[in-house]
């Protein structure tokens, strides 16, 4: 089963550096070029394997929580994919609704082989619902595992789709934020004060509502009914933010930890970066035996 990543560029750019430093050491052969491209295969295996196995120690170590009781921070969710309210999501290539998608389009060459020719991908949030409550997802910034794919041939493009569909299983880790009325501002001073001055920048308005003699300025006894209407306002606006209900959000992660989304079981992502753990360490190991050869024979 063909899975796309998105986002993974150490993933993907690593093993391409490492061929091409491979590729450039065959070519030059014994000297300066050749002990370069093993201090860069010796760079990427290391790097590459303290990246992947971070990723599934965490993938591993971090415990699936309910949204509706889930503490705030570093999180992981599990349950099933479902779109905001308003207008769906549609794929481009078919018009069928989709949570997500990322689309690929080839043109055939003379030759007979695919050129990429574009790229798109959706950045619309859509919701995870474990059954205990829903989750806002921000695609925006995340590694994406996906396993569905469509290929679509249509004279001489092609079109390969990665999406996720309503219903599907999800899977997020990243940070989990909760907002609504627990987030409700209560300094009820500050705000009226701010209020105040608000107002008070806006002199026409100011002496519209409360110059009640019609003088031009705003008396004691003026000022205080203001300061009264803005106290009933911010108080009124206190209440409608508690009342309203919360708003559960799953984004990016500060400190460059891993954000993803997939629709495959946490089990099968953490294998899949143990193997990219194992080539990576085993890419390290033969240029540390190599770069150990190469001393011995007086190479270098």
């Amino acid at each position: 089963m063909l899975v796309h990543l998105r986002h993974l560029r150490a993933d993907l750019a690593l093993p391409a550096i490492q061929l091409g430093a491979i590729a450039l050491a065959l070519r030059l052969g014994p000297g300066p070029g050749s002990l370069a491209a093993l201090a860069v295969l010796l760079g990427t295996g290391l790097l590459g394997t303290l990246r992947a196995l971070r990723h599934a120690r965490l993938i591993a170590d971090t415990p699936t929580a309910r949204i509706v009781s889930a503490a705030q921070g570093y999180t992981e969710l599990r349950g099933r994919g479902a779109p905001l309210d308003g207008d769906p999501l549609l794929s481009p290539v078919n018009a069928l609704p989709v949570l997500w998608y990322r689309l690929r389009i080839e043109r055939r060459q003379r030759n007979g082989e695919w050129r990429v020719v574009s790229t798109d991908t959706s950045a619309s949030s859509f919701l995870l619902d474990d059954g205990s409550a829903r989750c806002v997802v921000d695609p925006e910034g995340a590694e994406m595992l996906v396993r569905r794919r469509d290929v679509f041939v249509r004279d001489d493009l092609r079109y390969t789709q990665w999406s996720l569909i309503e219903h599907d299983k999800l899977y997020v880790i990243g940070d989990f934020a909760t907002l609504g009325s627990a987030d409700v501002r209560t300094d009820t001073t500050t705000e009226v004060r701010e209020l105040l001055t608000a107002w008070k920048a806006d002199r026409p308005a100011l002496l519209q509502r409360f110059d009640l003699d019609g003088d031009g300025e705003i008396d004691l006894r003026e000022w205080e009914l203001a300061r009264a209407q803005a106290r009933r306002e911010v108080r009124q606006r206190q209440a409608e933010a508690l009342a309203a209900p919360e708003l559960h959000l799953m984004r990016p992660p500060s400190g460059g930890r891993l954000y993803l989304i997939s629709d495959l079981d946490p089990e099968r992502i953490g294998r899949q970066y143990r193997w990219i753990a194992a080539f990576h360490a085993a890419v390290f190991l033969g240029a540390s035996a190599a770069t150990a050869w190469f001393g011995q024979i007086g190479v270098f």
